[in-house]
């Protein structure tokens, strides 16, 4: 019988709460930019990142020499796209604030019902340690 850990009874829902706070710090990145001459909007595609931590996560794991070692995750960083101008400005800034403000919300929003999701989890593993 394998052992319960917190990767099994989360599955990927704590990497993508994780990886929508970094979203959203590149949102808001892009927002207080939005005045800056030649600055280019960054964004991630969610879904292509988390199927590769998913991928990752399934496939070779990096041997730990110690039990306090972490895993090895992916940094967001890497994952970093330019974002296409739908109407482009004279100065070079391609920040559309109407989008990122869209985008942030949207965001925001996915990230408050991830946290939901893996609270209820937390409860349910709470409640099953109490025998309830």
């Amino acid at each position: 019988m394998a052992s319960i850990n917190f990767d099994n009874a989360l599955g990927l829902h704590a990497d993508a709460l994780q990886l929508r706070a970094a979203r959203a710090e590149i949102l808001a990145n892009n927002l207080a930019n939005a005045d800056t001459p030649g600055f280019k909007a960054r964004d991630i595609n969610f879904r292509a990142v988390l199927a590769g931590e998913v991928e990752a996560q399934s496939s070779l794991s990096v041997e730990k020499t110690h039990s306090g070692h972490l895993n090895g995750r992916a940094r967001v960083d890497e994952h970093l796209l330019y974002r296409n101008p739908t109407q482009p400005s004279i100065d070079g800034n391609t920040v559309d604030s109407q989008i990122e403000k869209a985008q942030f919300a949207k965001n925001s929003l996915d990230y408050d019902t991830t946290f939901e999701f893996l609270s209820g989890r937390f409860k349910g593993m709470r409640n099953a340690l109490r025998g309830e």
